[in-house]
């Protein structure tokens, strides 16, 4: 079974890879928007995670024909009162600059105090098949915010984002200093994409 994501992130891709084999699905190939036609990409002007997700997904299979799965996520910081939110990935203003948007949010969260910097990855997974079956649903991760990058694998936020799991652990590593595998048992995608692996494993079955 072919499904399209809906992503031009090919480390998004990598990582949905990885978790549909550790969870057994091998007969599910993940195509990424470089395969399939160029098709004008929705704008992601949805108030929520949620309604970008969807947007994205049910642009995938209308212009495809394939079941789609689109991911929307981002950083929610308490100080901030959940921002940056679905603007994460634009936060400084251009959309994908991680290295500006980590140093924009150090600038703004430069006097909060350590016990102050909580922070959430929040992942919302939407699947949307041609026959209109549509399935939402959210991952997330709890922790802190740094005070400088840390750690040279993930992307976006992962180099300011500690864990609770390491602080639990009694380390400090942020989620860029994590190997993929460590990364994929914990992180908010990879909580999002377990829940949706039954639907997937029933929709191969059913190919």
């Amino acid at each position: 079974m072919k499904i399209l994501l809906a992503s031009n992130n090919a480390k998004k891709a990598k990582e949905l890879d990885a978790i549909l084999t550790q969870t057994g699905i091998d007969n599910v190939e993940v195509l990424s928007l470089a395969e399939v036609p160029a098709y004008p990409e929705p704008i992601e002007n949805g108030r929520t995670f949620a309604d970008n997700a969807l947007l994205k997904a049910r642009a995938g299979v209308e212009h495809t024909g394939l079941i789609t799965l689109a991911d929307d996520s981002g950083i929610t910081v308490e100080e901030l009162h959940g921002c940056p939110g679905v603007l994460s990935a634009r936060w400084a203003g251009t959309h994908g600059d991680d290295a500006a948007n980590n140093q924009l949010l150090l600038q703004q969260l430069h006097d909060v105090p350590d016990e102050r910097r909580q922070a959430a990855f929040v992942s919302v997974c939407a699947l949307v098949t041609p026959t209109g079956e549509e399935y939402v649903v959210e991952g997330k991760w709890e922790g802190w915010l740094l005070r400088e990058p840390q750690g040279e694998h993930g992307f976006g936020y992962d180099p300011l984002f500690l864990p609770q799991e390491e602080i639990d652990n009694g380390q400090r590593r942020s989620s860029a200093c994590l190997s993929p595998e460590e990364k994929n048992a914990i992180s908010h995608r990879a909580r999002a994409l377990q829940t949706l692996m039954p639907i997937l494993a029933k929709l191969a079955e059913s190919a």
